[in-house]
């Protein structure tokens, strides 16, 4: 399976809510890795509109918006 990228629009404290295309949502549980980093962040739930709501597996001091996750 290819590897989906998505972008993080929302971060709050080890609440980080991530837009991936609408057609290609991560499902709940899945594991996403933040580019560059070594942090994980695991699906919590579904959004809609292409947004997930994770939780940071680890510290999420200096994350912000925009930045690239892989799912």
């Amino acid at each position: 399976m290819a590897q989906v990228q998505g972008k993080i629009v929302q971060c709050i404290g080890a609440v980080v809510d991530v837009e991936f295309p609408r057609d290609q949502m991560p499902k709940i549980y899945d594991a996403l890795k933040l580019e560059g980093s070594a942090l994980t962040l695991e699906v919590q739930q579904q959004l809609g509109d292409g947004v997930v709501r994770t939780i940071a597996l680890g510290s999420s001091d200096g994350l912000r918006r925009g930045l690239m996750v892989t799912n």
